[in-house]
């Protein structure tokens, strides 16, 4: 059973919280009628995210042994078999199906185009340079897009454009720590590895986070935003996101540990205080001021 949960990879799920966003920003986040179908996305779209995970061991179990970490992953290994890691996939393609049948029809449709989508990242897409980090980035907008339709909440074109670029920033974050792997020892993690240089992917990181921040600040001051929340103060809020920006970026360039932003969210506590400050300012704003 053991194997079997790391083969889940429940720690990934907290990407999930992304499918909240909508609730948060339209002020509906302890709204009932709406946190509950937002909750039940949330777990429909963790289970096709481990079906997925299971599926990307399965197919690059081989390439992973030559890895220093994904060796110990429990295919990988040889603690499980590729037939149980075919059956707890499809266990979790359908408990995911069952869970969206009580949501609505369309999030069947944004759930599935996440799962095409990573099937032919997993087969392809990913040893395609720069295609490779917009597919992860469009995924975290997919997250956003299930809780707006399961909700029924209208996407602005701030919250697509903002998990879009910081999604891209991480992914190429991500990728730099690869680069910095192979240059050291030799050995490609991916098959993009040789696709990308450090000086190429410190442009680009620095590029999408400046961009990122831009975004950010003109959301914050934008006339809609300050009418919609009936406050002026949003703006305080970009204290808190430009210190985590800034943070990872010195944990991508000085301490090279940017690999997994899910392990960074999890232990980092400079980032952990910046996500919390941003959460309780914003709430503070758009829901007591």
């Amino acid at each position: 059973m053991t194997e079997i949960i790391k083969l889940l990879r429940p720690q990934q799920w907290i990407k999930n919280l992304f499918v909240f966003l909508p609730l948060f920003f339209d002020r509906h986040l302890f709204d009932a009628g709406y946190l509950v179908p937002c909750i039940l996305m949330f777990l429909a779209f963790s289970m096709a995210a481990s079906g997925i995970y299971c599926f990307n061991d399965i197919h690059d179990a081989e390439a992973d042994q030559n890895h220093h970490e994904k060796r110990n992953r429990p295919i990988a290994s040889g603690k499980l078999s590729k037939a149980t890691g075919y059956i707890v996939m499809l266990v979790c393609f359908i408990l995911s199906a069952a869970i969206m049948c009580f949501i609505n029809r369309a999030v069947f449709l944004v759930v599935g185009a996440y799962v095409v989508m990573n099937i032919a990242y997993t087969l392809w897409l990913k040893h395609i340079a720069i295609v490779d980090v917009f597919v992860i980035a469009v995924g975290f907008v997919l997250r956003v897009l299930a809780g707006g339709v399961a909700t029924g909440i209208h996407l602005t074109h701030w919250i697509v454009l903002m998990t879009f670029l910081l999604a891209l920033f991480l992914a190429f974050a991500k990728r730099r720590d690869d680069v910095t792997e192979f240059e050291n020892s030799g050995v490609a993690i991916r098959k993009t590895a040789n696709r990308y240089n450090l000086r190429f992917l410190n442009t680009a990181t620095s590029i999408v986070g400046s961009i990122t921040m831009v975004c950010y600040i003109m959301y914050t001051v934008s006339p809609e935003v300050v009418e919609r929340f009936g406050s002026p103060y949003v703006y305080l809020t970009s204290i808190f996101v430009l210190a985590g920006i800034i943070r990872y970026l010195q944990i991508m360039t000085v301490e090279i540990k940017s690999g997994d932003p899910t392990r960074v969210m999890l232990k980092d506590r400079f980032i952990q205080g910046c996500v919390i400050g941003w959460l309780l300012a914003f709430a503070l704003i758009i829901y007591c001021l």
